[in-house]
C-alpha cells in the first residue's frame, strides 16, 4: 500500500468525530482513573496502615512523581504530537525519528534523574517541605521511587506514541498494567511482608518496570505506522529541537505544578505551625485532597489525552473543521465531567475523606475547609487542560506555555506566599479560586481567538469529497 493510500484511509481524517473521540478516550479515562486510583489506593493502605504522618510523606515526596509525568509530557507528548503532524503531512521518515529521538530521550534523562534524587535525597526532601516527625517515612518512600524513575518515564512517555500509532487500547493497558499490579501488591507488602511504607514504593516500582517492558513489547514487535531503524536513535538537533518545543507546554505545566506544590508544602508546614492545626495535620490532608482530587478530573484527562492523535492528524491535513469540532467536544465532555466533580466535592467532603481511615477530628476540620474553598473552581478545571493539549497537538504549544505560566507561577505561588500572610494558612485556601478564575479567563480568550483562526482557514480550504 502506498503512502498515500495509507494518508486517506487512516480513520484519523475519515470516521465520525464523535466515535473516534471515545474510541481514544474510554482506553484514556479507563487509564486515567485505574492510575488515579492507585494513587489513592496508596494513600488509603497508608492512612490505615501507618497514618497521617505516611500520608504526609508521601504528599512530600509527589514532586518526583510529578517530574515523570513533565518529563514525559515533554518528550512523550512533545514527540507524539510531532509524530501526528508529520504522519499526517505524509512525512513517514521525519515521524520515525521523532519517535527514534524521543525514547532515547527518555533512557538517558530518566537515568541522570534517577541517579540525581538519590544521591541528594536528604537536602532534596527538606526543600520539599518535610518536617522531621515526616522525614524517616519520606526517606523510605522516596529511595525507591527514585529508582524507578527511568521506567516510570520510559512507560509514560512511550505511551503516547502507542496512543499515535493508532491503538489507544494498548497505550492504555501499558499503564493500567503496572497500576493493577501496585493495586495487588501495596497490601500485600504493606500487610503480609509487613514492609511499611517501602513496600508501598517497591509496589510501585514493580509496577513501573512491569509497564515499560509492555511499551518495548509494542515498539519492537507491534509498532505499525513506521519501522525503525537503528539510525533513528541518533540524536539530531532539528528533530530534538522541535518535540521539545511542542512538549514545553504540557512539561512546564507539571513543572510549575510541582514549584506549587514544593512551596505550598513549605507554606502549609511553616504556618500550620503558627496555627492550632500543627505543622503534620495541614500537609497530610493537602496530600489526601490532592489523590482525591486526581480520582475526580481523571475523566478529563482522559478525554483531553484521546483527542490529541484527531487535533493533530487533522491539522497536517489542513481539515479544520475536524479539529474544531474535536475541540469543541472535547469541551462539552470534560465540562460536564468537571461540574460533577465539583458537585461531589461540595457536597461530600467528609464522606469522600474518611476512605483513607483517619479519626482525627483536626484532620477534618482543616481537610474540608480546604477542599470545599481550595477546589471551588473546579467546574472550570476541564478547560485548561483540553486547551493546553489542543495547542500542543496542533503545533502552537507556546500558547499553552502562556497559559499555564500565568496560572501556575504568575498568579499562584505568588499567592501561596502573599495571602497567608495577611489570613494565616487560611490564605492558602484562597490561593486556589482566585488564580483558577483568572486563568480560566485568559484561555476563554485564547481559544475564542484560535476557533475564529481556525474557521478562516477552514473558509480558504477547497471543498473535499
Amino acid at each position: 500500500m502506498s503512502e498515500k493510500e495509507i494518508i486517506q484511509e487512516n480513520p484519523l481524517g475519515t470516521q465520525p468525530i464523535k466515535s473516534m473521540i471515545w474510541k481514544f478516550a474510554i482506553p484514556g479515562i479507563i487509564s486515567s482513573l485505574v492510575n488515579a486510583a492507585h494513587n489513592i489506593v496508596d494513600q488509603i493502605f497508608i492512612g490505615w496502615g501507618i497514618g497521617d504522618l505516611g500520608i504526609a510523606a508521601t504528599n512530600i515526596t509527589f514532586p518526583l512523581m510529578t517530574m515523570i509525568t513533565a518529563l514525559s509530557a515533554l518528550l512523550g507528548m512533545g514527540g507524539a504530537a510531532k509524530f501526528n503532524l508529520a504522519l499526517g503531512g505524509g512525512k513517514s521518515k521525519e515521524a520515525q525519528r521523532t519517535l527514534g529521538n524521543s525514547l532515547f530521550l527518555m533512557a538517558i534523562t530518566g537515568l541522570v534523574i534517577g541517579i540525581g534524587a538519590i544521591i541528594f535525597l536528604e537536602p532534596m526532601l527538606k526543600g520539599f517541605g518535610a518536617t522531621d516527625l515526616i522525614m524517616p517515612y519520606a526517606k523510605d518512600y522516596a529511595l525507591i521511587i527514585s529508582m524507578g524513575l527511568p521506567f516510570g518515564i520510559f512507560a509514560t512517555g512511550a505511551s503516547y506514541f502507542i496512543r499515535a500509532d493508532g491503538n489507544p487500547n494498548f497505550s492504555s493497558a501499558v499503564l493500567l498494567s503496572g497500576a493493577v499490579f501496585n493495586m495487588i501488591f501495596d497490601p500485600i507488602f504493606l500487610f503480609v511482608f509487613d514492609m511499611g511504607i517501602r513496600g508501598v514504593a517497591l509496589a510501585t516500582l514493580l509496577g513501573q518496570v512491569l509497564s515499560s517492558a509492555l511499551a518495548l513489547y509494542y515498539l519492537k514487535f507491534r509498532l505499525k505506522s513506521v519501522v525503525l531503524t537503528k539510525g533513528d536513535f541518533l540524536p539530531q538537533n532539528d528533530i530534538i529541537k522541535a518535540l521539545c518545543a511542542l512538549g514545553a507546554a504540557p512539561c512546564f505545566t507539571h513543572v510549575a505544578a510541582t514549584a506549587v506544590q514544593i512551596v505550598q508544602s513549605n507554606t502549609l508546614r511553616y504556618y500550620g505551625a503558627l496555627s492550632s492545626y500543627g505543622s503534620e495535620v495541614p500537609l497530610a490532608a493537602a496530600g489526601a485532597v490532592s489523590k482525591v482530587m486526581i480520582v475526580l478530573m481523571s475523566c478529563v484527562i482522559g478525554i483531553s489525552l484521546g483527542c490529541q492523535p484527531l487535533y493533530g492528524y487533522n491539522y497536517g491535513r489542513k481539515n479544520y473543521g475536524r479539529v474544531k469540532e474535536t475541540y469543541k467536544l472535547a469541551l462539552r465532555y470534560g465540562t460536564t465531567v468537571a461540574v460533577i466533580a465539583f458537585a461531589c466535592i461540595e457536597l461530600f467532603p467528609k464522606q469522600i475523606l474518611t476512605i483513607f481511615g483517619l479519626d482525627n477530628p483536626v484532620f477534618y476540620d482543616f481537610a474540608i475547609k480546604y477542599m470545599r474553598i481550595y477546589l471551588f473552581m473546579t467546574f472550570a478545571n476541564a478547560l485548561q487542560p483540553i486547551t493546553s493539549t489542543f495547542f500542543t497537538a496542533i503545533g502552537k504549544a507556546n500558547l499553552g506555555f502562556w497559559m499555564a505560566l500565568v496560572r501556575q507561577v504568575i498568579l499562584l505561588i505568588p499567592l501561596l506566599l502573599i495571602l497567608p500572610m495577611v489570613w494565616g494558612i487560611d490564605g492558602v485556601f484562597w490561593a486556589g479560586p482566585l488564580s483558577d478564575g483568572v486563568a480560566v479567563i485568559i484561555v476563554v480568550i485564547f481559544a475564542v481567538r484560535e476557533m475564529r483562526k481556525l474557521t478562516e482557514l477552514e473558509k480558504q480550504q477547497p471543498k473535499r469529497n
